[in-house]
This record gives structure tokens, C-alpha cells and sequence, in this order.
């Protein structure tokens, strides 16, 4: 029986990180200050853990580090664009997360396509409708999630 004792406080420890979820992450890719900290405020105010990178180089090293639960990309960034970090991002190993495209550019859509976004916003964009995206495609802060990752 003394490993019956032994096991309760285990069990019971178990049961308790089973009830905590872990929060949705989501990174911010944009070399534009004001807008990463701009959603980087709002994501937080929402419940989303954030990271945040000016250009691809630096996202690639967060992702080193950290599997988010959706990528927020600017295409147009010095030192690794939009498509750079994309091509760079589709040949890392395990699994990726989906990346929602931010551009001011006309043809957003089809720059989402070329890159394997699972979405497009434009730039300026709509604050409340960039929030349903994000939630469609990483799911809400703690909740279930669409996205594989």
C-alpha cells in the first residue's frame, strides 16, 4: 500500500496541470514598431502569449526557442523579408505553425498564396477582424485550436 500513498500526490498533481491549458502564442513578425506593439498589447489584453521580431532572421531564431501557435508576417522587412522567412520556415523540422500574412500591398492574397499563408490581412487593417482571424487559425487564447501546431 505504501506505493498506493506514494502515488496520490502524483496523481493529484497530474490532475491539476491537466486543468491548467496552456495559452495560445502567437508571433509577431514586422519591422514597423508601433504596429508590434500595438498587437503585441492587444494579443495580450486577449489572453495570447506573444513574441514579437522586427525581420525573419530574428523570428527564425525565436523559433529555435518556442512552436507559436500562429506567425503574424509582414512580407516587406529588411534583412529576411516575408518570403525568405517563409522558405526558411517551411524546411525547419517538426511541426509549423500557420502564418497569416499582413501587407500593405494590393495584392495580398495572392502574396498569402505564394508563401503558403493560410490567410491574408491588409494593411491598414481592421483591429477586430485581424482578432477573428487569429482566433479561426490559432483558436481562442486557451481554448481548442484549428492549427496543427
Amino acid at each position: 500500500m505504501e506505493g498506493t500513498a506514494n502515488d496520490e500526490p502524483r496523481a493529484k498533481l497530474q490532475t491539476e496541470r491537466s486543468r491548467v491549458k496552456r495559452r495560445k502564442q502567437i508571433l509577431i513578425v514586422d519591422d514597423d514598431q508601433e504596429i508590434r506593439e500595438m498587437l503585441e498589447i492587444t494579443l495580450l489584453e486577449e489572453g495570447y502569449d506573444v513574441l514579437s521580431a522586427s525581420d525573419g532572421e530574428a523570428a527564425l531564431a525565436l523559433l529555435e526557442r518556442n512552436r507559436p501557435n500562429l506567425i503574424l508576417l509582414d512580407m516587406r522587412m529588411p534583412v529576411m523579408d516575408g518570403w525568405g522567412f517563409a522558405r526558411a520556415y517551411a524546411s525547419c523540422p517538426g511541426p509549423r505553425a500557420p502564418i497569416l500574412v499582413m501587407t500593405a500591398a494590393v495584392d495580398a492574397g495572392t502574396w498569402a498564396r505564394e508563401v503558403g499563408a493560410c490567410a491574408s490581412v491588409a494593411k491598414p487593417f481592421d483591429l477586430n477582424r485581424l482578432l477573428d482571424s487569429i482566433a479561426v487559425h490559432a483558436g481562442s487564447p486557451t481554448g481548442s485550436s484549428s492549427a496543427s501546431a
